[in-house]
């Protein structure tokens, strides 16, 4: 089972909600995640609150070989960024 880590559309039209899930490579855009590791909303203003992530599961399934899609991996960076000390 490859599993990888990407954005999962929810929301109304012209009103974009993402989930960031662990989901096996094989499913469809809409199929159901194996883990739903968090939220990215890109309405939201500011940089550090665009994207919730249970950042301790995230690092597990990096470690068990999951791989994130370049635009999640973009984001975490993002995200993690913003929350560094300045």
């Amino acid at each position: 089972m490859a599993v990888v880590i990407r954005l999962q559309r929810t929301g109304k039209p012209h009103q974009p909600y993402y989930r960031v899930v662990a989901i096996e490579k094989a499913r469809a855009a809409a199929g159901k995640p194996v883990e739903v590791l968090g939220t990215y909303n890109p309405r939201e203003e500011s940089a550090g609150r665009k994207i919730a992530l249970k950042n301790e599961r995230y690092e597990h399934w990096i470690k068990v070989g999951a791989r994130p899609s370049e635009t999640v991996e973009a984001l975490v960076k993002a995200a993690r960024k913003a929350a560094a000390p300045k």
